[in-house]
């Protein structure tokens, strides 16, 4: 068996480190309000990566935590994938400029996939699409607005793109602690060439074993982490040891 990526999540909302429970934002638990030193934190603890995410600018459809992120940047070594309100290649350029190591593009890549397809031939390997589900079909906008596009068909309509990776998140499970949607998750990664990074609703080592289980044989790459780890009901060394090569 390969090893999985575990990605830790720090979801930025008013430059603070938080988390949301099903991507509503008047629901957010405030974990850390120095992000900087909770990605340290991360790195110390192991993490090969990390996955930001500007909550206020998925919203607003521009960076809003562009301070918080800037002072991530400089605190770690590992490299960090970030999404939220990057909608244009000038957005993007300036990011993976700054330090980013990939950029994640999720409304735009319904709203405007050609974006989609110049990012990947201007910058190879460094694009990665976010694809959030709720009930099947893709939502954008911060999670405020849920389109007619099933998620494995805007996941098969940009596969010859190049891009790097797509990340799937199943809306109704993220923040919930109730477990990954591996049935979905795994006919995304069967569906696709692209490699998929599992998210939403990791709530303890038995949901990571069980995805690790399901992998084999699928495009299956990494998860995000985000509650869990935060509430300590995941702990890095048991987490980073289940998913090892």
């Amino acid at each position: 068996m390969t090893a999985l990526t575990l990605y830790p999540a720090i979801d930025l909302k008013d430059g603070q480190c938080v988390r949301l429970q099903r991507g509503a934002m008047d629901q957010a638990t405030v974990y850390s309000t120095d992000p900087a030193g909770q990605a340290r934190a991360w790195q110390d603890a192991g993490f090969a990566w990390l996955h930001v995410v500007d909550l206020n600018g998925a919203f607003a459809g521009r960076p809003v935590n562009a301070d918080a992120v800037a002072a991530i940047l400089g605190a770690v070594t590992i490299p960090v994938q970030l999404g939220g309100g990057i909608r244009d290649v000038a957005g993007i350029e300036a990011w993976l400029a700054a330090g980013v190591r990939r950029v994640i593009l999720g409304s735009a890549a319904v709203k405007n996939p050609a974006l989609v397809r110049q990012a990947c031939l201007a910058f190879p390997g460094r694009i990665v699409v976010g694809i959030d589900a709720r009930n099947g079909n893709v939502a954008t906008d911060g999670w405020a607005a849920t389109s007619s596009i099933r998620a494995v068909d805007l996941a098969l309509s940009l596969q010859d793109a190049g891009v790097a990776a797509i990340v799937y998140t199943d809306i109704g499970r993220d923040g919930m602690l109730t477990g990954l949607n591996l049935d979905q998750t795994v006919a995304m990664a069967t569906a696709v060439a692209t490699p998929v990074i599992a998210s939403g609703g990791v709530g303890g080592p038995r949901d990571l074993a069980d995805l690790r289980r399901v992998a084999e044989g699928t495009r299956i790459e990494g998860v995000i982490v985000g509650r869990a780890l935060y509430d300590g009901r995941v702990d890095p060394a048991t987490a980073l040891a289940l998913l090892a090569d």
